[in-house]
């Protein structure tokens, strides 16, 4: 009898047909040593639009609305519907005896399987493979611990309740607030939240008023102060006579030190990277925007085999997996090896990074044993950073001496701060990204000692307004979303939910943008016109990351929770909230304010049917709907 292998992609089935023997090729597929190894295209089955449930729905009409069907059946997608079709073949074939899930270890990748594996109507046991790495050494490892596939009911639970909300939330909403406004107006529950903390950061810049203040400082000889407020807890005077009247009454007079303190402080080197932080760094360094950074990620783990799996939110490593990251690091290119010696140490921070309490369904992401082949230059880059986290860890921490001198002068306070390094220990390998290291050494001065104000000097400036969002900006508003909650409860929910997931944070942000409800603007993102308007007439429940966080909370719980009963009484209350959201969003958009107008859009040509919105300016195949956790197949 033959197993049957079903990947996510193409190049992920190659490197296992290869490592298994499985080199005879077919229609979609390779074979041999009675494996058959065949492949998703991403997508292949989605969830039905809402007129192939019912005809009457291909014209969008508000009185159909809200759409909540008792069931919403798969489809095969039209676009690939020949792979599906050898997928499902093989599958039901009466040599297959048992089929192995390999789809990308996550949520996403475990939706994508079930979905396929219910619309072939297939009842052959199935087993999970479940790795963190492409190398040849993992996949046999992950085969020879292939575990039952219902060991991930739970998993294949969460994801399919995250679809159906998706839909039903998304499909209504967005023929709800298009009807009523005569404009395409996608919403969801990810993506709605989203653009409103970009709206939120574009009105406060545009709301900003400067304000003027003046900085006094004064000259000691051999050190500066700055003149501090101790009422207003600021280092400026608030007009320019408090600013004159500070530095008439401080000009060539004797002050004293009134605290001389001298701190050694060490700082421990950053922990390990999960996909949004490698996404933030990737950002503020190279420029490289979320998606360019996942994508490159994607190809370094999947094409060059280089790196462990990318998708994660997991920033330590198992203790197991200490052996395997110490071979990785001395398998990297000849050029690290200089930062393979002292003060380098194997055993170096070791209970800070080895952590398994802290490791979710994949560990951090480090380098594997594999040495990577010929790189583009942003792949180099993004390994770059990836390695160099890695030795990192294996390094002292940084040290640097901290100096805090108060002084003084007719009754106004001057403050000066300074740092030396002493030990750069892991600052050896990396520095903070756009972080200038400036040693500011301060003279010994001690408590008591007499010193003059050689001179003093006003210089007005003015508040600065909130810097506008960068991709890195907003994956971290995305990260903590919820956290600035009055209601502490919630907010302690939210730590470890936020908006979307590392792996669709990116896909969100894109989406924003191709939807025309965002737009980048150097190297900044910014709310467009049309973008500002819809978040203005939208309910706050649908705006707030509060709520999406809450679901995103209720999911991850769904996904870890070993009994199924209980599972099935979360999977019931998520449903029965979210069929009671979709109403109130309906009934949100029937009654949103009238006097705001959205730009008509030109209408773009219809392929092959599909939808009719009646009067709306666009014609379209697919819906709406679709939020960064959606199908990937389905455009918007």
């Amino acid at each position: 009898m033959n197993t049957v292998i079903v990947a996510e992609k193409p190049s992920v089935g190659r490197d296992i047909a290869r490592v298994l023997g499985a080199n005879r090729p077919g229609d979609g597929c390779l074979s041999g040593n009675n494996y058959i190894v065949t492949w998703a295209l991403g997508h292949l089955v989605s969830l039905m639009e809402p007129d192939e449930l019912d005809e009457r729905y291909r014209r969008w009409r508000m009185a159909d609305l809200p759409i909540l069907p008792a069931d919403i059946p798969l489809k095969v997608l039209p676009a690939t519907r020949s792979q599906f079709a050898i997928v499902k073949k093989l599958m039901n074939d009466r040599d297959t005896g048992e089929i192995v899930c390999a789809t990308d270890a996550a949520r996403e990748g475990e939706l994508i399987f079930r979905y396929i594996y219910r619309m072939a109507g297939c009842k052959k046991p199935v087993k999970r493979l479940w790795i963190s790495s492409m190398t040849d050494a993992a996949i046999r490892k992950g085969f020879a611990e292939l575990r039952p596939a219902a060991d991930y009911d739970a998993l294949y639970e969460s994801a399919r309740c995250r679809s159906l909300a998706d839909w039903l939330v998304g499909m209504n909403a967005s023929r709800a607030f298009t009807l009523r406004y005569g404009a395409l107006l996608p919403l969801g529950r990810v993506q709605t939240p989203t653009l409103a903390l970009l709206v939120k950061r574009d009105r406060e810049i545009a709301e900003f008023v400067p304000r003027d203040y003046w900085e006094v400082r004064a000259n000691f000889g051999d050190f500066e102060g700055l003149y501090y407020d101790p009422e207003t807890r600021e280092s400026r005077a608030a007009t320019k006579e408090q600013a004159e009247k500070i530095k008439r009454e401080a000009q060539g007079k004797e002050g004293e030190a009134v605290e001389s303190r001298r701190e050694l402080k060490r700082v421990p080197p950053p922990r390990l990277y999960d996909l949004t932080t490698l996404q933030r760094d990737a950002n503020r360094r190279f420029g490289f925007s979320a998606d360019k950074t996942l994508k490159l990620a994607q190809a370094l783990y999947e094409r060059h085999k280089a790196i462990t799996y990318p998708r994660t939110d997991s920033r330590c490593l198992p203790p197991d997996m200490r052996e395997k990251a110490l071979k990785a690091l001395y398998n990297l290119p000849p050029k690290y090896r200089p930062l393979l010696q002292p003060p380098f140490d194997r055993d170096m921070n070791a209970k800070r990074f080895y952590d398994a309490s802290k490791v979710s369904d994949h560990h951090a992401i480090i380098p594997t044993e594999r040495r990577p082949g010929a790189m583009t230059a942003d792949e180099e880059k993004l390994y770059d950073l990836i390695a160099r986290s890695l030795i990192a860890a294996h390094y002292p921490d940084y040290t640097y001496e901290s100096t805090r001198l108060r002084v003084l002068v007719s009754g106004h306070e001057f403050r000066a701060g300074g740092s030396v390094p002493k030990d750069l220990g892991w600052r050896q390998v990396i520095s903070p990204a756009g972080e200038k290291e400036k040693e500011t050494p301060l003279p010994d001065v001690r408590e008591g000692e007499k010193r003059v104000a050689q001179k003093v000097s006003a210089r007005k400036k003015q508040t600065k307004p909130p810097e506008k969002l960068t991709d890195a900006t907003l994956l971290s508003l995305m990260e903590h979303a919820g956290q600035e909650l009055e209601d502490e409860e919630l907010r302690e929910r939210m730590k470890a939910s936020g908006l979307g997931t590392p792996a669709t944070r990116a896909a969100t942000i894109e989406r924003l943008i191709q939807v025309g409800l965002a737009e980048r603007s150097g190297k900044s993102i910014v709310s467009t016109e049309k973008g500002r308007k819809l978040i203005s007439v939208a309910p706050d429940a649908i705006t707030s990351a509060a709520t999406t966080g809450k679901w995103e909370k209720a999911l991850n719980d769904m996904a870890v929770n070993p009994d199924a009963v209980a599972r099935e009484q979360r999977q019931k209350r998520f449903m029965e909230g979210i069929r009671r959201f979709t109403v109130f969003l309906v009934e949100a958009a029937k009654q949103a304010p009238s006097g705001v107008r959205f730009e008509r859009e030109a209408a773009r040509p219809k392929k092959g049917g599909g939808q009719k919105a009646p009067k709306t300016p666009v014609q379209k195949k697919t819906s709406v709907v679709q939020d960064s956790n959606a199908n990937k197949q389905t455009k918007v």
